[in-house]
């Protein structure tokens, strides 16, 4: 399942009374960018309710889709795109939303000429001219939003329930698998990120963990064992490590369940903004002004300001291209703790109300 996004098909005529109609969603990757599609989709299905909707998307991101039931049908794939295009031409579609805008959408689109489509506009020039000259030509609009003016000449309006996640019974975590100390609640951080200069270094986040006097998951996939077992370290007691050893969807479930979540632009960081948690949401060399900070949940953001090589990219490095790493390494560790705080006396006062 993949969601490309063009803008070459702008506004085609909506064609009505066809009997059932058949829509194919499309956004190949990846977790946080298909979360963040989810409006799309139950608005979708709100304005159509007898409406067929499919969506395409790699294979490694078939089950956050699988489990919505808004979806009638997922087509996925790995390499061979020919394959799963067979398939769609058989499937005699009426529409095409393309939610992923590259070179591989178009070539869909191009072989499925006769059905009209809606391709979401990626802003790559604004995008470049933010990046190359440091001014922000961005709109004040996030990403979801941007996504849902592209089924506007549908009639498809946002509801303004935010993001979905949903998650099969099977993958819910027992409790025997969480420590006792934990039984009673956590904080959930998100340790990794797609690429190293959006994630805090491992020494700040023990930092973080050491100074935070409350349980801690450590959350992630199994490329951040590793970084967790060193963080986890400071105290095995307080700090369960938690990554590679669960699922996509029990880690959402453990993101469900926190008191409140930590997280580094990241595809977790959306899942918690599907479930309405506190987010204290920490940037890097990427800036929320791109239009992907937490959406429609209570949030903080911590970044570092007015430094003149943020963003240095649209998407990240494995390291800082100029060494310093300012952008991570002047993130006030104190600041975050201060503010996980507030939000737990907030919390209990809530409670004791």
């Amino acid at each position: 399942m993949k969601s490309f996004s063009i803008i070459e098909n702008q506004s085609p005529p909506f064609r009505e009374n066809l009997g059932v109609l058949k829509f194919l969603i499309i956004r190949f990757s990846s977790i946080g960018d298909i979360v963040l599609t989810t409006p799309v989709v139950r608005c979708l299905r709100k304005k159509f309710p007898d409406a067929q909707i499919h969506y395409l998307t790699k294979q490694s991101f078939a089950s956050i889709v699988i489990a919505n039931p808004y979806v009638n049908k997922v087509h996925a794939f790995t390499d061979d795109l020919d394959a799963v295009i067979v398939e769609l031409i058989n499937e005699n579609f009426n529409y095409i939303i393309d939610l992923h805008h590259n070179l591989r959408t178009l070539r869909i689109k191009q072989v499925l000429k006769k059905i009209p489509s809606f391709s979401f506009d990626k802003l790559n020039i604004q995008k470049w001219v933010f990046v190359n000259f440091k001014m922000n030509v961005m709109p004040h609009l996030h990403i979801v939003d941007r996504y849902m003016e592209t089924v506007h000449s549908l009639g498809v309006v946002n509801d303004g329930l935010g993001l979905d996640y949903f998650i099969h019974d099977k993958d819910i975590v027992a409790q025997k698998d969480l420590p006792v100390s934990h039984l009673h609640g956590y904080i959930g951080i998100v340790v990794g990120a797609a690429h190293n200069t959006k994630k805090l270094p491992v020494h700040k986040l023990k930092e973080l963990c050491s100074k935070i006097n409350h349980p801690i998951i450590l959350l992630g996939g199994k490329e951040d064992y590793k970084n967790a077992t060193q963080i986890s370290s400071v105290d095995p007691v307080k700090i369960y490590n938690a990554c590679g050893k669960f699922n996509l969807a029990e880690s959402a479930d453990f993101v469900r369940r926190a008191k409140l979540i930590i997280s580094h632009d990241t595809g977790l960081m959306h899942i918690a903004s599907a479930f309405k948690k506190e987010i204290i949401s920490v940037w890097g060399n990427t800036v929320p002004s791109f239009g992907m900070y937490p959406y429609q949940t209570n949030y903080e953001i911590f970044d570092v300001k007015k430094l003149w090589c943020r963003p240095c990219s649209k998407i990240g490095y494995d390291k800082c291209p100029l060494g310093h790493f300012k952008c991570m390494e002047k993130i006030s560790i104190d600041g975050i703790v201060e503010k996980v705080n507030i939000l737990l006396n907030h919390d209990l006062g809530r409670l004791k109300d």
